[in-house]
C-alpha cells in the first residue's frame, strides 16, 4: 500500500528545510520536478521515483485539516505532502522521514503521527527507469494504478498531476483503497469521469467499483467488470451495506454567461448563491485540495484570465459550521465567459435545506448574473459531503430554471406549457423572461420523471444546439 505522509507546520519550509528533508534518502538520490515545479520527485540512483513531495501550500482557510485529516490545526499553516511508492520496499519510511524532518525543524506535526521519523533511508532497488509519470504503484500500457489509504481521498495537487499524466499518455487512472476510505466531493466528480475508476478492495469479496458497485477483476493490465455467463456485471454485496441516515445534501448546479469584458468579475454568481443559502460568503478558494486561499472573486478572475483561452477549474469551500463545497469550470466561448458551477451543501438530523430560498436565488441570478440554466436537487447523502463506497440514493429534483436566452430560442409559448403538473414562474422582465419550474420538495422520486418529461418537451421546442443547451441540466 502506498504511504501518504503530511507535514503540517506553522512556518514555511524554506530551501534549507526542504533539502534537509530530501537528504533523508542519502547523497545518492536524485530529484526531478513536475507540474511546473509544484511536485518534486525523490528518485533512486537508477531514476525510478520513490517519493513525490508537493510544493508547500499555505492554508489560510479554517477547517481544511479537520475536513480532510480529522486534525484541528489553527490557520495559517503550511501543508507539505509526501507520497511514497508502494512498489519500493522502504519508500514509506522515506516519506515519513522527509516529513518528520520538516516537522522537527519547523515545530509542527505530521499526519499520521506514527509515520514520522528522521533517519536516513537507503533505497537502492534495481528498478525500471522513470518515464516521467508521478509516483504510481502499477503502470501498464492502459492504466495507472494508485493505492491509497487515508480518511478522505481528496483532489490534491499530486492527484491532479497524476490525472494530467495519465490523460497525456492515454491511460486510465484507477485508485485502489480499503473500504473505510471516503472520497471528497471534487475527487468523486473526477473519478466519475470515464475511463477513471475508484476500486475498493473488500477483505471478503475482492474488488468492486466504489461508485457503481460492479464486481471487478484484474485483467489485461486493468481492473474491469467481471461479467457473468449472460454478459452482465454483478454488484458486490458490500456495496449494498447501507444504513438509514437522515443526512441530506442540497445540490445547486447552474451555468452563467457573462460578456467578455475587461471589467467582468467571476465568482460573484457563486457568492450570491452561497449567501442566499448559508447567510455568508464562501471561506476560501483554490485549484486543489486542501483549499488554501481566502475568498476573493477578484483574484479568482485574475487566475482565469491568465489561463485563458484554456479552461480553468476551481474549488471553493465554506466555513466549518456549514459543510459546503463548490467547483467551477470557467470557459471562454463565442457567447462570452461561461461559468459551470456545482454547489453542494450538507445537512444533518434536525437541519432543513433552505428550499424556500431557491426561487429568490434563481431570480437574482437571472437579473444580475446572466443565468443560463439551474437545476436544484436533494439527495440522501453524508452531511460532511464525502462519499463512502456504498449505494447512494439518486438526487431528487426540486426545481429547474431556464434562462432568458434559451426561453427565447425555444419559444415562450412552448416553454410555458410543459407536460408537468406545476406551471413555471416567470422571472425577469416581460420582454426577456426566464422561467422557473418548481418540481417538488426533494422527497418524492417521481420528480425525476417530471424532470425527464420537462426536458423532452423543451428539446422538442428547438432543433440543434439550443435544444442541447436546454437539456444539459
Amino acid at each position: 500500500m502506498t504511504k501518504d505522509v503530511i507535514a503540517l507546520t506553522p512556518t514555511m519550509p524554506d530551501t534549507w528545510a526542504l533539502l534537509a528533508g530530501l537528504y533523508a534518502a542519502g547523497p545518492q538520490a536524485g530529484v526531478t520536478a513536475g507540474s511546473g515545479g509544484a511536485v518534486l520527485r525523490l528518485c533512486a540512483p537508477d531514476g525510478r521515483p520513490l517519493v513525490s513531495v508537493e510544493a508547500p501550500l499555505l492554508v489560510q482557510v479554517p477547517g481544511e485539516a479537520e475536513r480532510l485529516l480529522g486534525q484541528d490545526v489553527p490557520v495559517p499553516f503550511w501543508w507539505t505532502e509526501a507520497r511514497a511508492s508502494g512498489a519500493v520496499p522502504g519508500a514509506d519510511r522515506l516519506a515519513g522521514s522527509v516529513c518528520g524532518r520538516l516537522a522537527l525543524l519547523l515545530g509542527g506535526r505530521t499526519w499520521p503521527e506514527p509515520a514520522a521519523g528522521t533517519e536516513v533511508v537507503d533505497v537502492r532497488a534495481a528498478l525500471a527507469p522513470d518515464d516521467g509519470q508521478p509516483v504510481v504503484d502499477v503502470l501498464t500500457d492502459s492504466t495507472s494504478v494508485v493505492l491509497a489509504d487515508r480518511p478522505v481521498l481528496a483532489l490534491t495537487t499530486w492527484l491532479s498531476e497524476v490525472l494530467r499524466g495519465t490523460s497525456e499518455t492515454g491511460r486510465a487512472l484507477q485508485i485502489v483503497t480499503p473500504p473505510h476510505v471516503r472520497l471528497s466531493a471534487p475527487a468523486r466528480a473526477t473519478l466519475l469521469q470515464v475511463p477513471n475508476r475508484w476500486v475498493v478492495q473488500d477483505p471478503a469479496q475482492g474488488y468492486y467499483d466504489g461508485l457503481s458497485g460492479a464486481v471487478l477483476r484484474w485483467r489485461d493490465g486493468t481492473f474491469a467488470p467481471a461479467l457473468g455467463a449472460d454478459g452482465t456485471a454483478s454488484v458486490a454485496e458490500a456495496f449494498g451495506r447501507t444504513s438509514p441516515s437522515s443526512d441530506r445534501q442540497l445540490v445547486v448546479a447552474f451555468r452563467t454567461t457573462l460578456p467578455a469584458h475587461e471589467d467582468a468579475v467571476l465568482g460573484e454568481a457563486l457568492e450570491t448563491a452561497w449567501r442566499a443559502l448559508t447567510g455568508s460568503a464562501p471561506a476560501g478558494w483554490g485549484t486543489a485540495e486542501p483549499v488554501n486561499l481566502p475568498w476573493s472573486p477578484r483574484r479568482l478572475t485574475d487566475l482565469a484570465r491568465a489561463r485563458a483561452p484554456e479552461p480553468t477549474h476551481l474549488l471553493v469551500t465554506g466555513h466549518p459550521g456549514r459543510p459546503a463545497l463548490a467547483w467551477i469550470r470557467v470557459t471562454r466561448t463565442t457567447a462570452g465567459v461561461e461559468q459551470d458551477v456545482t454547489l453542494t451543501l450538507g445537512y444533518g438530523e434536525g437541519e432543513e435545506p433552505p428550499l424556500e430560498a431557491i426561487t429568490p436565488l434563481a431570480e437574482s441570478l437571472v437579473a444580475e448574473h446572466g443565468l443560463t440554466t439551474m437545476l436544484t436537487s436533494v439527495r440522501r447523502a453524508s452531511r460532511d459531503l464525502t462519499t463512502a463506497p456504498v449505494l447512494q440514493a439518486p438526487s431528487v429534483p426540486v426545481a429547474f430554471t431556464l434562462g432568458a436566452r434559451d426561453v427565447r430560442g425555444i419559444g415562450l409559448t412552448h416553454a410555458r406549457r410543459p407536460p408537468v403538473g406545476v406551471r413555471p414562474v416567470v422571472l425577469g422582465p416581460a420582454s426577456e423572461p426566464a422561467l422557473h419550474y418548481p418540481l417538488g420538495d426533494g422527497s418524492d422520486a417521481g420528480a425525476l420523471v417530471e424532470l425527464h418529461r420537462l426536458a423532452a418537451h423543451l428539446r422538442a421546442g428547438v432543433p440543434g444546439a439550443e435544444a442541447e443547451a436546454a437539456a444539459e441540466a
